[in-house]
């Protein structure tokens, strides 16, 4: 069964699991990689392993009360859409946080094996939950609220804020933990796109029809594949004769399935196609 196809309650469900599975992985990545080995990667056990020279405060714990307090922060000052989309996994992490440091092995690996798995299972983690319309929270509160108090661009205040983790990690640990601690980083991110980009491929297909039976192929095209269509005004530059074109932007997977529609209603219908390789909005990105 696809997402297209899913009641409302099946998809709440499956958000759900999206959301446990993906901060369960989260966890295991922080727990049997990030922590044991050290890695300056992201987020606030990043965030715990830097600053545990400084303070001798367990790394574990002060990655739960950093997500704890960083949720109850971002809830004041951010409102409640922020809370509610942050609350589970919030709450998840430390509770998977504190029971994993307990029953999980830690394996005898090189650190750059840490880091690179560690941000691999980390950011499939992320990309799940972000998959499911939600919000890990952590570390990406500071710059959601110093933006809503200052206006400042949130790509800047991230920018600065990955900056003092570097710089804090530098002092902590020196250079070579820092580069590490990069690769754990680079290995995050490019795990998290990969989930949010999986099963509509990165490649979709725009797509132009003109008909006389463009109405039939809209209705179809909207309750069959769950696209938006948007409908033109066209004139033919022949017959000068007014013409409604359709316009759809749907995945590799439904390119098929969509000019069978075409033909069944109109054989002689004018199509014209085109691969469309960024796609922003309803269907193709996920709220983060």
């Amino acid at each position: 069964m696809t997402t297209t196809t899913m009641t409302k309650q099946q998809r709440n469900l499956l958000n759900a699991f999206l959301i446990v599975a993906g901060t369960f992985l989260l966890c295991v990545s922080v727990q049997m990689f990030i922590i044991p080995f050290n890695i300056l990667s992201g987020g606030v056990a990043g965030i715990a392993v830097a600053l545990e020279p400084f303070t001798h405060f367990n790394k574990t714990l002060s990655a739960d009360l950093m997500t704890l307090g960083l949720l109850l922060a971002g809830s004041l000052v951010l409102g409640k859409e922020f809370f509610v989309t942050t609350v589970v996994s919030s709450i998840l992490y430390p509770l998977f946080n504190t029971l994993l440091g307990h029953v999980l092995v830690i394996p005898e690996i090189d650190p750059l094996l840490a880091s690179l798995y560690g941000g691999l299972i980390g950011g499939i983690g992320v990309g799940l939950v972000m998959r499911a319309g939600s919000s890990t929270g952590g570390m990406d509160v500071p710059p959601l609220i110093i933006h809503k108090l200052t206006g400042i661009k949130i790509s800047t205040l991230v920018l600065i804020t990955d900056g003092l983790t570097v710089l804090l990690g530098y002092f902590a640990y020196g250079i070579e933990a820092v580069l590490v601690g990069l690769l754990s980083v680079f290995t995050t991110t490019y795990a998290i796109n990969k989930v949010l980009s999986a099963g509509e491929g990165s490649v979709a297909k725009s797509v132009q029809i003109i008909s006389d039976r463009w109405e039939d192929i809209l209705e179809e095209t909207q309750q069959a594949l769950d696209r938006g269509v948007t409908i033109l005004e066209g004139k033919g530059g022949w017959s000068k004769q007014e013409r409604k074109v359709l316009l759809c932007v749907v995945s590799q997977k439904q390119y098929g399935t969509l000019l069978e529609i075409v033909n069944r209603y109109d054989p002689a219908a004018f199509v014209i196609t085109t691969d469309a390789t960024d796609m922003h909005g309803e269907g193709f990105t996920f709220r983060i």
